[in-house]
């Protein structure tokens, strides 16, 4: 019998950072605060103690710098995984990320891989400063040689995260900052990985897809819980990965119900929910009854504190998004 504990979601991040400093002695840890301090938000607390300062490494407050050093160690072989303290603060490395980190394997024929993990924390809901509360991973999923993921549960967290890790190629891996520690959930002690690239469905239904990730998975099936009560099924549908898309998925939920909403807080503009729009007209078009609706953040400049409980959608923002392709 497998034995599990009951985690947070940043606990299963620590827990998972632990396991593949444990199996593999290339993985090393880096970031600032992530040593003695154990992180920002405690993701990597304990791990210096164990594992010491040679491979949970204290770095400046550099971010290019951090970055540009992962490149170079994961070039060499090793399988580093630098923290950047919040998404939007990745801005300063943002030359590193896509001129080198997404590039190498390209610009090398193949010669090098660079098998790094680039952890942060994204997303809003704690009422932070500015450049705190992001959600700009669309930046990301559309630079070539990058995978992004983004979980949201602990159990993923722990299995994407490995999966991440032991990938050959870089990896963006989002932590969704809102639910870091808003529910537990049982996760394996042993190590164990989940799928890059493949999404997974949270909730059957026949009426309408609704696609999301990371912390908007949660108020999607609270709204989809309210509107079964009425009569209404959702098929909800957890993306996992951003890049790439689970293309087969997201068809095949449409094509069950015909109509379509999806969810995230990142800007509607230039946001995923208009690549997963396109997917379905290029491919699913003739199963199409209704306008594919977006519940998104909007087209301005993230806001502060109270504010943002009218930005990021909510149960009955939702909701309304799910009436209204239904009702078409």
């Amino acid at each position: 019998m497998t034995e599990t504990q009951n985690l947070t979601l940043v606990q299963a991040i620590r827990d998972g950072l632990h396991t593949e400093l444990r199996e593999d002695d290339d993985v090393v840890v880096m970031g600032q605060d992530v040593g003695k301090n154990g992180g920002v938000f405690r993701a990597t607390e304990g791990l210096f103690d164990e594992f010491g300062g040679d491979r949970v490494i204290d770095t400046p407050l550099a971010e290019s710098g951090i970055v540009g050093t992962a490149v170079g160690m994961a070039a060499m072989g090793m399988r580093p995984v630098p923290e950047i303290q919040f998404s939007g603060f990745m801005y300063p490395g943002f030359d590193q990320i896509v001129s080198h980190m997404a590039r190498f394997r390209t610009r090398s024929r193949g010669r090098f891989t660079l098998p790094m993990t680039l952890r942060a924390p994204y997303g809003g809901g704690i009422r932070a400063p500015e450049h705190h509360s992001e959600s700009k991973e669309a930046f990301y999923a559309h630079e070539a040689g990058l995978k992004v993921v983004i979980p949201s549960t602990p159990y993923e967290a722990k299995g994407l995260l490995a999966a991440s890790i032991r990938d050959p190629d870089p990896v963006i891996f989002l932590e969704p900052k809102l639910i870091y520690r808003a529910f537990r959930e049982e996760v394996p002690e042993e190590p164990y990985t989940v799928p890059i690239g493949e999404a997974a469905t949270r909730r059957e239904g026949d009426d309408v897809a609704v696609f999301t990730y990371g912390a908007m998975t949660r108020p999607t099936l609270e709204a989809a819980e309210t509107l079964g009560e009425e009569g209404i099924e959702c098929e909800v549908v957890d993306l996992r990965t951003i890049s790439p898309l689970d293309r087969e998925a997201i068809v095949e939920a449409f094509e069950k119900t015909g109509r379509a909403v999806v969810v995230h807080e990142a800007p509607k503009t230039g946001g995923l929910a208009g690549e997963i729009t396109a997917i379905l007209q290029e491919e699913a078009l003739l199963y199409q009854e209704a306008p594919i609706g977006r519940v998104t953040g909007f087209d301005v400049p993230y806001p502060l504190y109270a504010l943002e409980d009218y930005y990021l959608p909510s149960a009955a923002r939702i909701e309304d998004g799910i009436l209204e392709a239904v009702e078409f």
